[in-house]
């Protein structure tokens, strides 16, 4: 890990809150800032100064959050009782963009009730389907790309991930509705990245022109959008459709009842966000390793050869393609989307030896888990062979969170990952835009690579013929 000078004052106990562990000393508001503007230093402080388990406080409803890095801490974390470790509530920064009825700041009974109406989309035997609409946008989008002309490819992978969310869960085509749904999407998203917008504080609408005002309009009319999408796809019926919106426009929960348009709402914008931003971060910050490495490219290249041929990737190769599924891991190991997961406690518990206080969030640290010592030798390496032939514990390697509470898209964005990089890898010559060096930049809660990994593509080849 990267040595960096200790912290200037340091709390080793405080008479106020006796069972919290020892963190940083600064204000409250200081501490805010610090992990707003400089996430990844101030993480690597704390873990130097205090080992493997801190308090920060943030001064938004006195919040407190314990920091784990230790296995066996995470384990007790992702298997404890749900009922009294709540992600839901430890989610509530996301609820004023998503929605109170998204299925990431619900809890409990109503949690699992979501959880199993949202699941069957998802189930692995409808990803061939979903894959010829991956690979078909994907491949659009790289006959669009410009030639020997610097471009960010994480504006080219949002484009990517964006269409592809909209046309398999809501199965819409090319038209006015798409666009004025794309086109608010791309806005609210913009916005979002600005992670002071995530303070309470701030959340405020004073006008058009102000920058929650805008949201708030934005949102607005998404739902407008959205709710129009609804009733046109009841008006028309679902038969003979396949998309993620007809499945839950069909499911009925135990007693019989459907979705409301609100919680369809919820969940839809929570998918289209999500889905979206996730996987296109993911991407550019798979580009922004592989790039630089001939050896790393010279392997990916020759597994694709052997196993796709000219292609195009289809769904009977996805399990064969080792090292590209190691390469996704292992960037996903050292550039996690977010850097956390978190629980906030209902009553006082006992975690990995510490006794921590009702109210409290407990917070495996995705970032500083991966980047251990003793669980990832070299830890700082960009090296995709150790995923080959291994399978890491889940509480040291959880880059889509742990427990019952697992990313439900896990397999979506990892099956579309590999299309779209197999696609480019096979189609283009692609490297970074000389002089470019990655570094991370906050968007909102997830961390991103700066500048959108501008590249340069030499050569394009043509779309391949399906079989």
């Amino acid at each position: 890990m990267q040595q960096v000078a200790p912290l200037p004052l340091v709390e080793p106990s405080s008479p106020l809150t006796p069972s919290l562990p020892p963190g940083p000393r600064q204000w409250p508001l200081v501490q805010l800032l610090r992990w707003i503007r400089r996430p990844i230093p101030f993480m690597q402080e704390c873990a130097q100064r205090f080992g493997d388990c801190f308090t920060v406080s943030f001064p938004i409803a006195g919040q407190r959050i314990v920091f784990f890095s230790d296995p066996a801490a995470i384990k007790e974390i992702f298997t404890g009782d749900m009922e009294n470790l709540r992600a839901g509530e430890a989610n509530a920064i996301v609820r004023p963009l998503l929605g109170a009825n998204s299925m990431l700041v619900l809890d409990g009974a109503q949690h699992a009730r979501e959880r199993r109406i949202m699941m069957p989309p998802f189930h692995g035997e409808r990803m061939q389907v979903y894959g010829e609409q991956m690979r078909a946008i994907a491949d659009r989008s790289i006959d669009a790309w410009p030639l020997n002309t610097p471009f960010p490819i994480h504006t080219a992978m949002q484009g990517i991930t964006l269409d592809v969310i909209l046309r398999t869960v809501f199965g819409l085509d090319e038209s006015e509705t798409l666009v004025q749904l794309r086109d608010r999407l791309i806005r609210l998203l913009s916005n979002a990245a600005q992670p002071f917008l995530l303070l309470p504080w701030l959340q405020i609408d004073l006008g058009p022109y102000s920058p929650w005002g805008k949201q708030v309009r934005l949102k607005k009319e998404i739902d407008s959008l959205l709710f129009a999408i609804f009733a046109q796809r009841r008006a028309e019926g679902t038969a003979g459709r396949h998309d993620i919106l007809t499945m839950l426009l069909d499911a009925r929960y135990e007693d019989g009842q459907p979705l409301s348009d609100q919680h369809l709402r919820d969940e839809m914008l929570t998918l289209l966000i999500a889905g979206h931003e996730t996987t296109a971060t993911s991407l550019s910050w798979i580009c922004s390793r592989i790039l630089p490495r001939p050896d790393v490219m010279g392997k990916l290249r020759a597994e694709l050869r052997a196993v796709v041929g000219t292609g195009p990737v289809t769904a009977k190769h996805m399990a064969q393609l080792e090292y590209l599924d190691a390469t996704i891991k292992e960037t996903a190991r050292l550039n996690p989307i977010v850097p956390l997961v978190g629980r906030r406690l209902q009553t006082p518990t006992r975690i990995g030896g510490r006794d921590l206080p009702a109210g409290a969030v407990a917070a495996p640290c995705i970032y500083l888990t991966h980047r251990r010592s003793d669980l990832w030798p070299e830890p700082e390496q960009f090296n995709p062979d150790r995923f080959l032939g291994k399978k890491p514990s889940p509480y040291e390697f959880f880059p889509f969170g742990g427990g019952v509470r697992y990313c439900l898209g896990a397999a979506f964005a990892t099956y579309e990952m590999k299309i779209v990089l197999a696609e480019t890898l096979l189609r283009t010559e692609l490297h970074l835009a000389p002089g470019y060096i990655p570094k991370m930049v906050r968007r909102g809660i997830t961390f991103a690579p700066a500048e959108g990994v501008p590249v340069v593509v030499t050569k394009r080849g043509a779309v391949a013929a399906p079989e």
